[in-house]
């Protein structure tokens, strides 16, 4: 238990000192973007799980893990690939970025349930 409590106090201070500097990196950005932003992100990453862990008998761990890294980083990624932030953060043209919209949870929602589901049942089978 003492090294869960260790483990959990080290994430605490990495995850703080990277919302710091993404607080530094987005200070332009309106505040309304960043929460939605992070509702997106939230929801990637966690909706899948918890709706199938609920849901669906065959989640497995494997499933949930590689749900929830999935949505984190694919929500992260497309954020940072997005026509606001090439405007704002960036400072180049928003015509030039690779994410057509800002709000990526339409397209990380379902990505992280069909990862869910496919290492789910790839993890079953062993």
């Amino acid at each position: 238990d003492h090294d869960k409590v260790r483990v959990a106090k080290i994430a605490s201070v990495i995850v703080g000192a990277i919302a710091i500097v993404l607080g530094i990196i987005f200070e332009k950005m309106n505040v309304s973007y960043l929460v939605g932003w992070a509702f997106s992100v939230a929801a990637s990453a966690n909706l899948p799980s918890l709706v199938m862990l609920l849901f669906w008998k065959g989640t497995t761990r494997q499933g949930i893990i590689a749900s929830v890294i999935v949505g984190m980083f694919s929500s992260l990624g497309w954020i940072l690939l997005s026509s606001d932030t090439y405007k704002s953060v960036y400072g180049l043209d928003p015509e030039n970025a690779i994410a057509p919209f800002s709000q990526p949870g339409i397209v990380t929602i379902p990505l992280s349930f069909l990862t869910l589901i496919i290492v789910s049942k790839l993890s079953k089978s062993k």
